[in-house]
């Protein structure tokens, strides 16, 4: 009997080894990889403090409008504010507190609107010592301005209840001085006195004091 060779026969490869396919092998896929998780937190935080930041500006900005509007609405409302004045300086005053109303100037929240109507010394003199009464002139004003220093210095001695604020010299011209005297008595609230004194420093300011040499005042 003549002699037979073993011929071995390879194991078959294992499913998870590499298959081949033709003369390019085919690499099986190994696990996937994860994705960290703490970029995407960032970025989430990220977006919601954006979000948090806007909105604390929006509500920010919708309070500071909201005072603003309150401030401009005067909250303690409107408030007539009426002075007298002698015919020559009537042109300046009135042309300032047209400035004055037109910038909604508030005084002790409220919003005060300055009426100006010219009145002869005299004739408020004699209202205000009770020789003619008040209904002349229309009742007591908040504030006077006569010609002269004469005129105040009267009242002052006659009737120094009347005196709400020292007088003051808002402009001159020749013998004139213009005092501009807060006055004192029923119906001239708090409000007026300081309304008084406020409107008197407004006359005294650089642009109103050119509506004085503009009507043939000199500035003070």
């Amino acid at each position: 009997m003549g002699r037979h060779s073993r011929v071995e026969i390879p194991a078959p490869p294992s499913p998870d080894s590499c298959t081949s396919t033709g003369t390019h092998r085919v690499i099986g896929r190994g696990p996937r990889r994860r994705i960290a998780a703490w970029p995407i937190a960032c970025a989430v935080l990220v977006a919601l403090l954006g979000l948090g930041w806007t909105g604390w500006n929006w509500a920010d900005d919708m309070l500071n409008r909201r005072a603003e509007a309150q401030a401009s609405s005067c909250p303690e409302g409107d408030t007539a504010l009426r002075v007298v004045v002698t015919p020559s300086a009537e042109k300046a005053v009135t042309a300032a507190a047209q400035r004055w109303n037109q910038a909604n100037t508030v005084v002790r929240a409220h919003c005060v609107r300055v009426n100006v109507d010219a009145v002869a010394s005299r004739a408020v003199l004699d209202a205000l010592t009770g020789k003619t009464g008040l209904e002349p002139i229309d009742g007591l004003p908040a504030g006077w301005i006569p010609e002269s220093s004469w005129w105040t210095s009267e009242l002052d001695s006659t009737e120094p209840q009347l005196i709400g604020s020292p007088a003051e010299s808002v402009a001159s011209g020749g013998s004139a001085d213009y005092p501009f005297l807060g006055l004192s008595g029923e119906g001239i609230t708090v409000v007026h006195e300081h309304a008084t004194q406020s409107f008197r420093a407004f006359l005294l300011e650089p642009a109103q004091q050119q509506l004085f040499a503009g009507n043939g005042v000199s500035p003070r």
